[in-house]
């Protein structure tokens, strides 16, 4: 992919969804209103299970693993977005980029591992029931939970810290809200083949 020119960059920016200032007020409210909708009732599932003795189960207490999840992985990214809307332009350090899609990435990964250990879950309670109590003592949903979070967090760390050792030139902008890899591989001026293929494999990996 050509280059307008080849000087090195320490920050990108995020095209906006409007240069219209209202429109951009209106954004920020609507997006700020659903982020704390979203915070409000992660945290409310997390307090329920951890107070109500009834539900310490190992399918609640996956709920409360994936609500853990979701507060996070939404607090990686609509915060700098709705920073973004006040602020003209909306820019962010390439280290603070690489970090953002890190933890994106590492969150997602974790999301999808404790879904499927929940499926595992329904499995065993609807086909081996007998058998379930052994299956998923609260011992091993600790160890599943610690496994989900442990290999969340692994899958994308060799491709960011090849990210990290990546030069980007000019243009420097993000047609995004966050740092998305395909964002970040287009605006490398250097070879991210490797990247890119660890990059899909993990996708494959977790679909």
């Amino acid at each position: 992919m050509e280059r307008a020119n080849s000087t090195l960059v320490t920050q990108f920016v995020f095209v906006r969804f409007s240069n219209s200032p209202r429109l951009q007020l209106l954004f920020f409210h609507l997006f700020l209103l659903v982020y704390l909708l979203s915070l409000v009732g992660n945290a409310l599932i997390v307090l329920i299970v951890a107070l109500d003795g009834h539900l310490h189960t190992p399918m609640y207490f996956f709920i409360c693993n994936l609500s853990s999840v979701e507060l996070w992985y939404t607090t990686v990214t609509v915060p700098k977005m709705l920073a973004n809307f006040l602020s003209s332009p909306g820019v962010i350090s390439v280290p603070n980029c690489i970090t953002q899609y890190y933890y994106f990435f590492s969150l997602a990964a974790t999301e999808l591992f404790i879904l499927t250990t929940m499926a595992f879950d329904r499995y065993a309670a609807i086909c081996r029931p007998l058998h379930y109590p052994l299956l998923l003592s609260p011992q091993t949903c600790g160890i599943l939970a610690g496994v989900c979070w442990f290999m969340g967090f692994l899958c994308p760390m060799f491709p960011s810290f090849l990210l990290a050792k990546t030069s980007f030139c000019t243009p420097n902008q993000i047609n995004h809200f966050f740092c998305d890899a395909d964002q970040i591989f287009r605006l490398s001026c250097t070879d991210t083949y490797a990247i890119r293929l660890w990059a899909m494999l993990l996708a494959l990996s977790l679909s």
